[in-house]
């Protein structure tokens, strides 16, 4: 008897710097979201698919839930969250043995009694702080939300995975192939170069720059150079402030010099190609909350 297809949308939501890239990395077993230890890391809504002969899961990573959103772009972002919410077949629910216990009234306690769909609780992070687990359990289960599990997990020890994609795939429906078998995600590859930059500004700048910090790839040409693959790319890093523009460049360059090499190794990794990158840093006041902007950033889909 033939096997039949399985196909389905499984997405990750969470509070911010709960682990969901971290987690969203390691079921895909590709790099497709950036991490950092700083919140707010992941800003758009990413898609890693995983393929075998008779199944296809979509995993989706989402910025992190903001309670308080205080501009258009963090708004943008909590849509790119709570549409994860709309085309689940199953959802993943993050938190972590550091986070605040929720109440009865919180609206996610809400939202999730009114989904009909399987529900996971993964408690993430038990290799740092395991004594909290049972706390964070029972206070879960007093809400009593149907088709809902717990699981305690590490995302970054890989613990607890490989059973959650068994439970995964027991609830995944039959449907073929939302995706052509050998895609892996639904971004461009000037996509994850662009947030691989991105990356790199979050390790090397502190305080206010990533934030204010947004990439864009203006050129990427692929070529060749001493009969090898080569790309040519050029990106516009978008700051708020003349001052923000100072400290990305830095004295005399100097560190810009250095986001441009550490950017370019995590790009020709990525890639597997060498590549030649230039970096330009242009000032574009209260950009956050330009809506031409953020439509141009990808924050904003088209009507």
């Amino acid at each position: 008897m033939e096997q039949k297809h399985k196909s389905g949308f499984v997405n990750i939501i969470g509070r911010p710097n709960v682990g969901k890239s971290t987690l969203m990395n390691a079921l895909v077993g590709e790099r497709m979201s950036i991490i950092s230890p700083k919140a707010q890391t992941t800003r758009h809504r990413i898609l890693g698919i995983v393929n075998d002969d008779d199944f296809q899961i979509v995993f989706s990573d989402t910025p992190g839930i903001i309670y308080d959103p205080q501009y258009q772009m963090q708004e943008a972002m909590n849509r790119f969250a709570f549409s994860a919410l709309e085309d689940a077949d199953v959802l993943l629910l993050m938190t972590d043995v550091f986070e605040p216990l929720p109440n009865e009234d919180d609206n996610i306690i809400k939202v999730l009694r009114k989904l009909e769909i399987p529900k996971f609780l993964l408690i993430n992070k038990i290799d740092i702080k395991s004594e909290r687990v049972e706390e964070i359990s029972k206070t879960w289960e007093s809400f009593k939300i149907a088709n809902f599990e717990i699981r305690p997990i590490s995302a970054l020890q890989k613990d607890g995975l490989e059973e959650l994609m068994q439970d995964i795939l027991k609830h995944i429906p039959e449907f073929p192939p939302y995706y052509p078998k050998d895609q892996l995600t639904d971004k461009p590859e000037r996509f994850f170069v662009s947030e691989l930059i991105r990356e790199q500004i979050l390790f090397n700048y502190k305080q206010e720059i990533p934030y204010a910090a947004e990439v864009v790839i203006n050129s990427f040409k692929e070529t060749t150079k001493n009969d090898k693959p080569f790309v040519y790319i050029d990106a516009d890093i978008f700051v708020m402030r003349k001052t923000q523009k100072s400290i990305i460049i830095g004295k005399n360059g100097s560190k810009i010099k250095q986001l441009g090499i550490d950017a370019r190794a995590s790009i020709e990794a990525f890639l597997e190609k060498r590549v030649h990158l230039q970096l330009y840093v242009r000032v574009k006041e209260k950009w956050r909350d330009d809506k031409r902007l953020l439509k141009n950033f990808g924050y904003i889909q088209s009507s």
